[in-house]
């Protein structure tokens, strides 16, 4: 791996997973509404989903993909859809990822639809798709061999990404404390809910 390319690699790509987006807003989101732990279940899909993204991207299968934007149809809207349903229940203080007015958390949605939503989010977003087929190949030594570095790049971007997740859920956690009392349990379900709706309109729209 050329290290003078992996210097300037790491800084670039911290930059690029810290700023806003939908993944960190719905770890955000989720941060708030099931708290880091169960968060944890959302960012193992998500990151499964950026690696598919940022491999692909390397040995050209985004490039195909893009030029039929079809085949992101149906995630884009099935998965922005249910994120937008999630917002408005619970925004209203019901469903499975709504904070209970009684402080209760049990929260009825799997670990396996938790990850599958990080997973929707990471891969039904072209704009991502484009960001890497643009950003990762010219951090690629032509003068060395494909196998050596991209597992060097996709471990540095997943544990980059990761990072960041866990900045943003441990945000949203720590403001879910400090707002949970009887009277503040409706205010984080309304801002948990807000968010989600607008992850799920950002991405039905991109």
């Amino acid at each position: 791996m050329n290290i003078t390319l992996l210097l300037v690699f790491i800084p670039t790509f911290f930059l690029v997973s810290i700023t806003p987006g939908m993944c960190m807003t719905l770890a955000l989101s989720m941060g708030m509404s099931i708290g880091l732990k169960r968060t944890f279940y959302m960012m193992y899909g998500e990151l499964i989903g950026v690696g598919l993204v940022a491999t692909s991207s390397v040995i050209g299968v985004a490039t195909i993909m893009l030029k039929y934007p079809t085949i992101f149809l149906f995630l884009k809207y099935a998965g922005g859809a249910y994120l937008a349903y999630l917002g408005i229940q619970m925004w209203r203080s019901k469903g499975k990822m709504a904070l209970k007015l009684d402080k209760s958390c049990d929260f009825n949605i799997s670990k396996k639809s938790l990850a599958m939503q990080g997973f929707i989010t990471a891969i039904a977003n072209p704009k991502g798709w484009a960001f890497f087929i643009a950003l990762l190949p010219p951090f690629i030594d032509d003068s060395l061999p494909m196998a050596s570095q991209l597992p060097i790049l996709i471990f540095m971007i997943l544990s980059l990404e990761f990072l960041c997740l866990i900045i943003y859920a441990t945000g949203g956690s720590t403001l879910r404390k400090i707002l949970q009392d009887s009277s503040n349990v409706r205010l984080i379900n309304k801002i948990a809910g807000t968010l989600m709706i607008g992850i799920g309109i950002w991405l039905a729209s991109s």
